[in-house]
């Protein structure tokens, strides 16, 4: 808020206003920095996950030189990676898309698999937002660092849930986006290894080191530092705090609910995310039911609301249209409480049971 107010000055002009939001930026830059332990010139800005995906995909794939090029990314990945392999494809780019088992993780092997002398990258999420199920990311690193390809790493959903050290992990490229840890919509970062070779996507001005052209947004960077900062000081607390809330949820549930079950409950996964089937119903009508009664529940990807088709995660990891359907993913925040988890708990029960009671199909659960 002190940005909006007082910080109007442009962070690329060397005036006094432009320094100042200049050191404001360059304050949130060393924050965000300091969440994933890289250095704050690997750090880029961007307009979100969605930005930095396209950024770290494109950006890498068509600096290539080469004739042909090759990527490789799961089958699981969020649209924002899946619809950029599809428009690479379009340019003339192969892409191979990996399975996942039942508990919805990549095999690392199947990476080493995949491999071809013309790839030039791999993308793999590091937590997946539908399952919560966590990438085996420094196994696969281990196999692109000795093919020499680079790896990138969605991590909208990990940064801030798990511990999270890009060094470590051997990526090459990490998306974040700063809404999953509390910061505006609107602002994200992409983690570009020193020495990456990508060509920007958006063109203009010499923003971001000539890696992300435009006008700084600082009042959403300056945000974004400070939620890096908070969620990178409460990590390890927060993070055991949710998981025992997610099994306490996840228990409750299955206790009372007949015909219920976790999706992927084997794998690890963030502390936050748990994904339920129930046999026999609709995930829509059971969204609305819990909305109806104060809780906000999604049956997918909040970036695909309305859409018709199953989660293509849902069905990678082998379950029918109907089950994918009929499968629910609950998210826990700082926010929630014991007693709010209790209360969806048994929101969830009085709800399932009413729906089940009204379709045919299910009277074998009432």
């Amino acid at each position: 808020m002190s940005c909006l107010d007082q910080v109007y000055g442009n962070a690329s002009s060397i005036h006094h206003f432009g320094q100042i939001a200049k050191q404001r930026l360059e304050m949130a830059r060393r924050q965000v920095a300091g969440l994933i332990h890289c250095r704050p010139q690997e750090v880029v800005f961007t307009s979100g996950g969605t930005e930095s995906d396209n950024l770290a995909i494109l950006g890498t794939v068509r600096h290539a030189s080469r004739a042909t090029r090759h990527v490789i990314t799961s089958a699981i990945e969020h649209p924002a990676v899946l619809n950029t392999c599809a428009q690479l494809e379009r340019e003339g780019v192969a892409v191979t898309y990996l399975p996942v088992g039942s508990d919805g993780v990549v095999d690392p092997d199947a990476v080493r698999r995949a491999l071809r002398p013309e790839t030039v990258l791999v993308s793999v999420m590091h937590a997946n937002n539908e399952l919560g199920t966590a990438q085996p990311i420094a196994d696969i690193s281990a196999i692109t660092r000795e093919a020499g390809v680079y790896l990138h790493a969605d991590g909208v959903q990990s940064a801030g849930k798990l511990p999270l050290d890009v060094e470590a992990l051997g990526v090459d490229l990490y998306s974040l986006s700063g809404h999953k840890i509390y910061a505006p919509k609107g602002i994200g970062a992409l983690y570009v290894r020193k020495g990456t070779r990508l060509s920007p996507v958006l063109f203009g001005g010499h923003h971001e080191r000539d890696r992300r052209p435009g006008t700084e947004n600082v009042p959403a960077a300056v945000a974004l530092g400070r939620a890096a900062e908070l969620a990178g000081r409460d990590l390890v607390s927060e993070a055991e705090r949710l998981a025992v809330l997610r099994d306490r949820l996840e228990a409750a549930i299955l206790d009372r609910v007949p015909g219920a079950g976790v999706n992927a409950g084997r794998a690890p996964r963030t502390p936050n995310t748990t994904n339920l089937y129930f046999d026999g119903l609709e995930g829509e009508a059971l969204v609305i039911a819990l909305d109806l009664r104060g809780f906000a529940v999604s049956s997918g990807s909040a970036c695909s609301s309305g859409a018709v088709e199953p989660s293509h995660v849902l069905l990678a990891i082998g379950l029918s249209p109907e089950q994918a359907r009929a499968s629910i993913r609950f998210s826990l925040g700082r926010s929630n409480t014991e007693e709010q988890v209790d209360a969806l708990a048994e929101a969830v029960a009085a709800s399932v049971l009413h729906l089940r009671r009204l379709s045919p199909v299910s009277k074998v659960y009432v």
